[in-house]
Parts: structure tokens; C-alpha cells; sequence
């Protein structure tokens, strides 16, 4: 009635939607009135509510009005053989509303779209050639190789050398590693100074020398110094900070739901989880169900990039269905197979891997060889570029390949190793 719209309940206004801010109606006593429903047609909330309802409405309609328009006056004039691929697109984007597939993940003001695959940190591996060609492949974002913190104060030539970073692999990130919070801030300063996109804080790392010392995931066992390590570097830059880590120690200490809370009251803006402990090392299989309890934390707030067993492109999409991660870390799959990255970024698109051809890849493995030699020199470069070739999937499968590989893997200069690659390639792989 006019009277009610003039002169509305004096009850107080509380919200069962407060993140929207839609008020409901309580009595003077506290209780929820049973007639609230009607007066909240009277009250201003009813108003707050349609402004809301009509916006929505207003969004949904300026991205279906196109699909509409497209149906109903051009969609009859196409031949029929092109129509299949057309519902399959809108089925595809209605199924990706559905499934909340069109959120965006951010570091900071860095911008990795929606559902980012990403190259992770390994040692000896993502080089600055490696983490240029993964780029091109399709990695969102790419690690450098840990960097040890009282290394890089002590001026180590080898490891400041880790800290070049060229503009086509960006965004780009720093990783570092140590046990002391001085070393560490120092550390994160210099890092700085080269202007990566993100410094990331090791706390992962299970191996012997890096955690047997308390460092890495060695942090795990004393997580209020990690804490302390944490605020410290964050107040000390002006780069996005985050963290990589694992689900605990051991079997008996999988803390890391609360670990990633401390974390994140630290200032942290993003936290990656492997799913193992330190002391499985990388044996058994990755643990993502507390990887999804993390990010269903209602708590937490920050982006969750899960990393462990990622092997496959269907198998990334499966655990982004079902695990709901802002993004995901390709480690040890990548190694050797930097093609990976666009077989996965393609299957997210159009659910289809695309074909790559033997000569393609082997095109790929031929430039990281040339690139480590011009980059080191031709021995150590043949060297470090040896892991990638034991590790390649392109030559899994290969019928009496042993003693081809034998040599392949023990050849010391570029032209051996050049020769045998030709051989490979015209009697193996034929394409």
C-alpha cells in the first residue's frame, strides 16, 4: 500500500547474501519475521534486489543477443556439413559456463587467463633456452632453476648467470631457496633488480643437500621460520611474491591446509602445492585431494596451482574439472617434450590434441642442443642437453633403439651427436 512504501517497518536490516548486500527483515526481537518476504517488497531492498536482477539480466543478454542474432538469420543459410562444428562450439560454451571455465587467473597485476599451464622450476633443466622454446609451445608462465639464495650473495658467477631473463619468455619467475631470513631478503633484493614478473620462495625442493640442511621443503618441519622468511621478502620487494611447497614432511604431517593459510596471511600472492611429501621424493603418486582442499578453503583467497603427475593433456583437463585449481605446474613431463605444452593448451580449447609431426619435435630438440652449445660451450653444452634427450618420449617405443641410445647419450661433440640424430631420424622416425 502507499502507506507501507511511505512509512516502512522500523525493524533492523540484515543480509542472508551479504556478499551481494541483499537485505532481509528482522523483528525488533531478532527473529526472522514469517512475513518477511512480503515487507522486503516494501522495503528498499526490493529495489537493491532488481537493480541486481536487471544488471544480470543485462550481462546475459549482450553475450547471448550475437548468438541469437547468428541462429536465427544466418545459421539457415550455411550448408549443413558446417553446421556440426557450429553446435559443437555452442555446446562447448555453454558447458563452459556451467562449469565456471571462463575465470581468470591473476599474480599481482599479471594477467594468465583462463586455466594457465605453466613450465615449473627444475634444476638443470629450465634454462633460459628451455623456458623460451616451452613459451612458444604454449607455457603461460615459466620458473627459472632454483637459485640459491647464499649463492647469489656471495657473487657465485654459475648462479647470477640463472637470473637472465629475456622479454620473449615473460612472465617469468625467479625462484629462490634457503634457510635464513637475512640471506633470503638479500637474496629476493638482487632478484628484484633484473625486474622479473614474480619471485617465487622454494619450499619444495626434497632433495638431500637443499632440505637435509632446512632449506626447501626442510622448511616444512620449521614453519614458523618459513613464515618469518615469507613476511620478511615480501616487505622487502616490490615484485608479487609467491610459493611452491609440498603437502608436508611426511605421512604423518600433511599440514598443508593450514600451512597455506599462514602463508597467505604472510602476503603471499599465489601458492603452488605439489602433491607429495618431502619424504616421498618423487615416488607413488601426487595426492590432489588436499590440493582441492586448499582451494576449497573458503579462507583462502589467493590463486592454488596444483603440480604432480600432470602427464598428459586429458589428464590436466580431468584434474582442473575436478579438483577446480586456478592453475597447473608441468614439471618432469615437459622435460625432453617441450611440445607438451601446446598439446595441452590445444586440448583445453577444442578437447582435441593436435598432431605434431616426429620432424617437428625432433626440429625442437635440435635447437635446444644448439642453443646449450652457443649458450655454454660444445662439451658441458652436449652435457646438460643429455637429461633432455633420455628423457624424450619421442624415442620411446623404438624397436633395438639400446645401442643407439647408448651412443647417442655418450657422444662428446657436435658432430657426433649431430650424425647420430640424422640417423635416428631417417631410419626411426620417418616423417
Amino acid at each position: 500500500t502507499p502507506l507501507a512504501l511511505k512509512n516502512p517497518p522500523k525493524t533492523r536490516i540484515f543480509s542472508v547474501l551479504s556478499k551481494y548486500r541483499v537485505p532481509t527483515m528482522q523483528n525488533r526481537f531478532g527473529k526472522f519475521d514469517g512475513l518477511f518476504t512480503k515487507k522486503l517488497f516494501y522495503h528498499q531492498g526490493f529495489f537493491a534486489v532488481k537493480r541486481r536482477v536487471v544488471f544480470i539480466l543485462g550481462a546475459m543478454w549482450i553475450h547471448v543477443a550475437p548468438r541469437l542474432f547468428f541462429m536465427f538469420f544466418v545459421f539457415d543459410s550455411i550448408d549443413d556439413s558446417a553446421k556440426l562444428p557450429i553446435w559443437r562450439n555452442l555446446s562447448n560454451f555453454v558447458a563452459k559456463i556451467h562449469n565456471h571455465e571462463f575465470k581468470l587467473m591473476k599474480i599481482g597485476q599479471i594477467d594468465l587467463g583462463n586455466r594457465p599451464v605453466m613450465l615449473a622450476p627444475m634444476e638443470d633443466v629450465t634454462d633460459l633456452s628451455f623456458r623460451q622454446i616451452c613459451r612458444e609451445q604454449g607455457a603461460d608462465m615459466v620458473y627459472t632453476e632454483f637459485v640459491s639464495a647464499d649463492a647469489l650473495i656471495r657473487n657465485i658467477q654459475a648462479t647470477l648467470r640463472k637470473l637472465n631473463i629475456s622479454d620473449a619468455e615473460r612472465p617469468a619467475a625467479i625462484q629462490i631457496y634457503g634457510r635464513e631470513v637475512e640471506p633470503m631478503v638479500e637474496a629476493a633484493k638482487m632478484c628484484a633488480e633484473v625486474n622479473p614478473d614474480v619471485i617465487d620462495l622454494n619450499f619444495g625442493c626434497p632433495v638431500k643437500k637443499v632440505a637435509g640442511k632446512g632449506a626447501g621443503s626442510g622448511l616444512l618441519r620449521n614453519v614458523p621460520l618459513m613464515c618469518e622468511i615469507t613476511r620478511a621478502v615480501v616487505n622487502a620487494v616490490n615484485v608479487p611474491v609467491t610459493a611452491k611447497t609440498r603437502l608436508g614432511w611426511d605421512c604423518n604431517t600433511k599440514h598443508i591446509v593450514e600451512v597455506a593459510e599462514q602463508l597467505q596471511d604472510c602476503g603471499i600472492q599465489a601458492l603452488t602445492i605439489h602433491g607429495r611429501t618431502r619424504s616421498q621424493m618423487y615416488t607413488g603418486e601426487a595426492d590432489w585431494t588436499l590440493i582441492g582442499e586448499v582451494k576449497n578453503n573458503l579462507r583462502m583467497h589467493i590463486p592454488i596451482i596444483g603440480n604432480g603427475d600432470i602427464t598428459s593433456a586429458q589428464k590436466l583437463k580431468e584434474y582442473y574439472d575436478r579438483y577446480g585449481v586456478d592453475g597447473i605446474m608441468v614439471g618432469r613431463a615437459s622435460i625432453g617434450a617441450p611440445w607438451i605444452f601446446k598439446e595441452m593448451k590445444q586440448y583445453l580449447l577444442t578437447g582435441e590434441v593436435p598432431h605434431i609431426s616426429n620432424k617437428e619435435k625432433m626440429a625442437l630438440l635440435r635447437r635446444q642442443i644448439n642453443e646449450s652449445i652457443n649458450r655454454i660451450d660444445e662439451f658441458r653444452g652436449i652435457l646438460h642437453i643429455r637429461r633432455h634427450l633420455a628423457a624424450t618420449p619421442l624415442f620411446k617405443g623404438i624397436p633395438n633403439f639400446r645401442e643407439t641410445r647408448i651412443a647417442m647419450l655418450q657422444a662428446r661433440t657436435f658432430a657426433e651427436l649431430n650424425d647420430i640424430l640424422n640417423h635416428i631420424e631417417a631410419t626411426y622416425l620417418g616423417e
